[in-house]
C-alpha cells in the first residue's frame, strides 16, 4: 500500500519540487518571517533568519524524528505533528516521500506544502563519524559586510560653530551617519558555530575618539551541539530561551500574528548569538549535557550594560552609593550623553535547569539569579511602583509540555524573588487534519519583577496582565485557510497613561487565505484592538485623569500573482481607522504595487516597490514588510501623506560573491521637516542606501 501512495505522488512531487533558485529561496524565507512577526519596525529577526537559511540549505530529514524539532522553534510543526509522525515511523517503517504524510491525521496537504522547502525525506541517514578532515571538508565560511547611510543631512550632522558646540557638546553627533556591520561566521551542519563581528550605528564614531578600537560594538562566539552528551555548548554570546519565556528568554520572540496558533513558545535552549541587538543576549558560557532522559543545564553570564547612572551621597555616614534609575536599549552612542551611559554598570546572570524528556512529555525547573553592581532606583511613578528595583534577584520557573493524542498542553509557573508570580497555561487541539485551535490562559502579577522574561504577553514584559486567549487555524479546502486569534485582556494595575486600575481590552484578528493556482494567491485580514487610554482632558478638581477605550480598525486586501516564470506582481490596499473616547476618528490608507523580477539561470534580480499612504496622525499609521538586502529585515510604519518608492537588486559572482544594493526614499507632501530632535531632516524627502558583500568559501 506504502508502495501505491509513492506511485501516485511522484509525478505530482517531480512537478512541485522542482530545484528553487536562490531567489526563490529568499522570497520563500521572507514570506515566512512576515507570516509570523507582527508590527514592529525594531524587532531584529536576524537569528530567525538565520535557522530558516540554514533549513532550507539543509532540509531536515524527516525519517530522522530526532531533528524535527528544529521545524517546531519556527513554528513549521506543531508538538502533535511531531508526535504522529514519529509513531507512523515506529509503526510503518520510514517515509517513502514527503507526501506519504498525507495519511497521517494531524497533516494536510498545505503543511506539506509549508515545510516541503525546508525538508526531504532519506531513508539511509547513518551520520559518519565526525572527524576534524569531515568538519574542514563540509563546513562553509562566510564573510558579510553591510552599510546603511541615509542620504539627507539630519541636524545631528549640520554644521555647528565651535563656540556652540563647546556650550552644549550634545547638540550634535560625534560619528558619521553610516551604519556599519561585519561579521566572519564558520559553520558545520548546525553541529559547530564560531563567528565574530562589530557594528557601528549612525552617528557613532570609527576609529577615532570616543571608538579608537573601531566598531561600537563587538561580539564572539564558540558553539556546539550534538556531540555525545554535549546538547549544547556556547562560550562567548550567546542566547537562552526556556520554557515558555518567563523565567529566561533572551532574543527574539513572535508574539500575536496572523498565525493564530503561535501563542506557545518552542524552546530551543543554548543558541549562538548571530545578532546586532547590543542588549538583549548573555556572554559567558553555557552547557546542556545529556544524562540519559535528563537534561542539565548550566550558564553564566558577566558584561556591562547601558544604563543611566545617578551618585547618591548620604552626608552622615559619608558613604557614596552609585544607583541607575534606568537601563538603555537603544545601543546608541553618538552624543556625549550617550557616551555617559554607555556600560555603565555590571551585570552578571547565573543559573540552573534540569529537564526530564520523553517522547510524549517533558517537564523542567530552572532558577535564574541576576547582580548589578549598582542598585536600580526607578523614577517612581504611580504605575511602575511594583517594578524591580534593587541590585539582585533570583526567579525560580517550572514548565511542561505533554503531547496526548490531538492536544498538546504546554505551560509555565515562575516567581521572583519579591514573591511575585506568573504564570501561562494552555492547550492546542488538532481536531482534525484541517481544523485545529488553541486556548491559552495568562496571569502575570503586578509585581512580578524579571528583567529577563519575553513571556507572550500584550505588554512589552510578562507582567500586571490576565488574559485569555483564543486561536484558529482551518483549512476549509485546499484552496480556502482562515486563520485568526481572539485576546480578551485585563491589567489589575495602572500603566502608562492608564490612571485606573482593573482597565481591559481586547485584540481580534481574522484572515482569509484565498489560492486558487500555484500562480495566485490572496488574502483578506481584518484586525481590531480596543485598549485603554487616559483622555485627553481632566476630570473633577482632582486632576484625575478619565480612561477611556481607543480602538484601532485595519482592513486588508493582499494580491500576489506570477505572470511569468521571471516576474510576479504584489498589491496590497489597507485602510484604518482609530477613535479615542469621543475625540474625532482618524483614517489612514496605504496602497502598493511590488514588481519582483528574477529571471531564471541569471545572476541577477531585482524587486521594487511603489506605494501611496495618507494618514491624519501617527495614531492611523500602518505597517508593512519590504524586500530588503540580506539578513536584513525591515517592517516600517506608513503615515502622514506622501509616497514610498524602493528598489533592491542582487547581484551573483561565481557562487561565492554576493552583492546587494538597495535605495529607498519617503516622500511627505505638504511637510517642511521630518522626524524631530537631532535626526529632524530639513526638507520632505527621506533617502537611503544599503549595500551587502558576502563572500563564501
Amino acid at each position: 500500500m506504502r508502495i501505491v501512495v509513492f506511485i501516485l505522488f511522484v509525478l505530482f512531487y517531480q512537478i512541485s519540487s522542482a530545484q528553487l533558485t536562490e531567489e526563490q529561496k529568499n522570497e520563500i524565507i521572507e514570506l515566512r518571517v512576515e507570516y509570523l512577526g507582527g508590527e514592529n519596525e525594531n524587532v531584529d529577526y536576524t537569528t530567525i533568519l538565520d535557522n530558516l537559511y540554514y533549513m532550507f540549505d539543509n532540509p531536515i530529514n524527516l525519517n530522522k524524528v530526532d531533528d524535527l524539532y528544529k521545524l517546531n522553534e519556527v513554528y513549521l510543526l506543531s508538538d502533535i505533528q511531531i508526535n504522529d509522525l514519529r509513531q507512523h515511523i515506529e509503526k510503518e517503517g520510514k517515509l517513502l516521500s514527503i507526501f506519504e504524510l498525507q495519511a497521517l491525521r494531524s497533516f494536510d496537504m498545505q503543511t506539506i506544502r509549508n515545510i516541503q522547502p525546508f525538508v526531504r525525506v532519506n531513508r539511509d541517514f547513518n551520520a559518519a563519524s565526525v572527524t576534524l578532515k569531515e568538519i574542514l571538508k563540509y563546513s562553509k565560511n562566510e564573510i558579510y559586510i553591510r552599510n546603511i547611510r541615509e542620504l539627507n543631512e539630519k541636524k545631528g550632522y549640520s554644521p555647528i560653530s565651535t563656540e556652540e558646540l563647546e556650550e552644549n557638546p550634545n547638540r550634535r553627533y560625534l560619528g558619521s551617519p553610516d551604519k556599519l556591520f561585519a561579521r566572519y561566521r564558520f559553520k558545520y551542519q548546525n553541529k559547530i558555530s564560531i563567528g565574530f563581528g562589530g557594528e557601528k550605528d549612525q552617528g557613532e564614531e570609527f576609529f577615532k575618539g570616543s571608538q579608537k578600537q573601531g566598531f561600537d560594538f563587538y561580539s564572539a562566539h564558540f558553539f556546539m551541539k550534538g556531540f555525545g552528551k554535549i546538547k549544547g555548548l556556547a562560550i562567548g554570546d550567546y542566547h537562552l530561551q526556556l520554557g515558555q519565556g518567563l523565567t529566561v528568554w533572551t532574543g527574539q520572540a513572535f508574539g500575536k500574528s496572523a498565525d493564530g496558533l503561535s501563542v506557545k513558545r518552542n524552546a530551543p535552549g543554548i543558541r549562538p548569538y548571530v545578532s546586532v541587538d547590543e542588549n538583549n543576549f548573555l556572554r559567558g558560557a553555557a552547557a546542556t549535557v545529556g544524562l540519559g532522559d535528563f537534561d542539565v543545564t548550566g550558564f553564566f553570564s558577566k558584561k556591562r550594560i547601558d544604563a543611566n547612572i545617578q551618585d547618591s551621597q548620604d552626608t552622615l555616614e559619608a558613604s557614596r552609593e552609585v544607583i541607575f534609575t534606568s537601563i538603555q536599549n537603544t545601543g546608541f552612542h553618538r552624543t556625549q550623553n550617550e557616551l555617559i551611559d554607555k556600560d555603565a554598570i555590571g551585570e552578571m546572570v547565573g543559573g540552573g535547569r534540569i529537564a526530564l524528556n520523553k517522547k510524549t512529555f517533558s517537564i523542567g525547573a530552572q532558577g535564574v539569579a541576576s547582580q548589578y553592581d549598582a542598585s536600580f532606583q526607578r523614577n517612581l511613578q504611580p504605575y511602575n511602583q511594583f517594578e524591580f528595583s534593587s541590585d539582585q534577584n533570583f526567579v525560580a520557573g517550572a514548565d511542561y509540555n505533554v503531547v496526548y493524542k490531538n492536544f498538546n498542553f504546554f505551560g509555565e509557573l515562575s516567581r521572583s524573588q519579591n514573591g511575585g508570580m506568573a504564570h501561562i497555561n494552555g492547550v492546542l487541539m488538532a481536531v482534525d487534519p484541517r481544523l485545529s485551535l488553541t486556548v491559552a490562559y495568562r496571569d502575570y502579577g503586578k509585581d512580578f519583577q524579571n528583567l529577563l522574561a519575553n513571556g507572550f504577553s500584550e505588554n512589552s514584559r510578562p507582567i500586571n496582565e490576565k488574559a485569555l486567549y483564543f486561536g484558529i487555524s482551518a483549512n476549509i479546502t485546499n484552496q480556502l485557510i482562515l486563520t485568526g486569534y481572539y485576546d480578551k485582556f485585563k491589567f489589575p494595575w495602572l500603566r502608562s497613561q492608564v490612571d485606573q486600575p482593573n482597565t481591559q481590552g481586547y485584540e481580534a484578528l481574522g484572515q482569509l487565505l484565498y489560492k486558487p493556482s500555484r500562480k495566485t494567491s490572496m488574502y483578506v485580514r481584518f484586525r481590531q484592538q480596543n485598549k485603554p487610554i487616559n483622555d485627553n482632558g481632566f476630570e473633577g478638581t482632582e486632576r484625575i485623569k478619565k480612561v477611556v477605550d481607543q480602538v484601532q480598525s485595519n482592513y486588508r486586501f493582499n494580491i500576489s500573482y506570477k505572470i511569468n516564470d521571471a516576474i510576479k506582481l504584489r498589491n496590497r490596499f489597507e485602510y484604518v481607522t482609530y477613535n479615542r473616547g469621543n475625540n474625532p476618528q482618524e483614517q489612514g490608507f496605504m496602497i502598493n504595487q511590488d514588481v519582483i523580477y528574477k529571471p531564471l539561470g541569471k545572476p541577477y534580480s531585482f524587486s521594487l516597490r511603489y506605494a501611496l499612504f495618507d494618514s491624519d496622525s501617527f495614531n492611523a499609521r500602518i505597517y508593512a514588510y519590504e524586500n530588503d538586502v540580506l539578513y536584513y529585515f525591515y517592517i516600517p510604519a506608513y503615515f502622514r501623506t506622501g509616497s514610498r518608492f524602493y528598489v533592491t537588486a542582487r547581484y551573483k559572482y561565481r557562487k561565492k560573491f554576493d552583492f546587494w544594493v538597495r535605495y529607498g526614499i519617503w516622500d511627505y507632501r505638504n511637510e517642511e521637516t521630518i522626524l524631530s530632535g537631532l535626526e529632524e531632516i530639513n526638507g520632505n524627502i527621506r533617502s537611503d542606501i544599503k549595500l551587502v558583500v558576502r563572500y563564501l568559501f
